[in-house]
C-alpha cells in the first residue's frame, strides 16, 4: 500500500478524533469559533506576510533555501506561539499567571535563530572560499 494513503487515513483518524473529542465539550462552537478564527488569521494575515516577504527576498536577489528558509520558519512559528503572552495587558490580575518576562525570552530566542544561521552561512562561505583555493 502506498505510504500516502496510510498517511491520509491516519490523519482522517486523528480528525474524526479530534471531532469526537470537541463534541464531548459543554460548549463546542467556543472551541469551533477559535479554530476557525485562527483559519482566518492565517489565510488573511500569515500567507500574505509570508508571500510578501518571498517576494521581497526575490525582488533583492537572496536565494532563501535551506537554512535561511528554516530559520524564518522557525522564527515565524516561535512568534505565533509567543504572542498570546507578548500581548497580554499590563495590569492582570494574578501576576503569578505569566510571570516570565517574554519579551526578553522572545528576543533571546530571536537572536539564538539569528546568530545560528548567520554562524552556519559564514561557515559555509568559508568553506566554499577554502574548497576552490584547493
Amino acid at each position: 500500500m502506498n505510504g500516502r494513503y496510510v498517511l491520509g487515513g491516519f490523519g482522517l483518524m486523528c480528525a474524526a478524533w479530534g471531532g469526537w473529542l470537541l463534541l464531548q465539550q459543554p460548549e463546542p462552537w467556543r472551541i469551533a469559533f477559535w479554530l476557525g478564527g485562527a483559519v482566518v488569521v492565517h489565510d488573511g494575515f500569515v500567507v500574505p506576510l509570508v508571500l510578501a516577504i518571498g517576494a521581497l527576498a526575490a525582488t533583492a536577489g537572496l536565494r532563501l533555501r535551506g537554512i535561511p528558509r528554516g530559520a524564518l520558519i522557525a522564527a515565524g512559528s516561535l512568534t505565533a506561539i509567543a504572542l498570546p503572552p507578548l500581548l497580554r495587558p499590563e495590569g492582570v490580575a494574578n501576576p503569578t499567571v505569566l510571570p516570565l518576562d517574554y519579551l526578553r525570552n522572545w528576543l533571546l530566542a530571536m537572536t539564538a535563530i539569528a546568530l545560528f544561521t548567520l554562524a552556519h552561512a559564514g561557515t559555509r562561505a568559508v568553506l566554499r572560499r577554502v574548497g576552490r583555493r584547493a
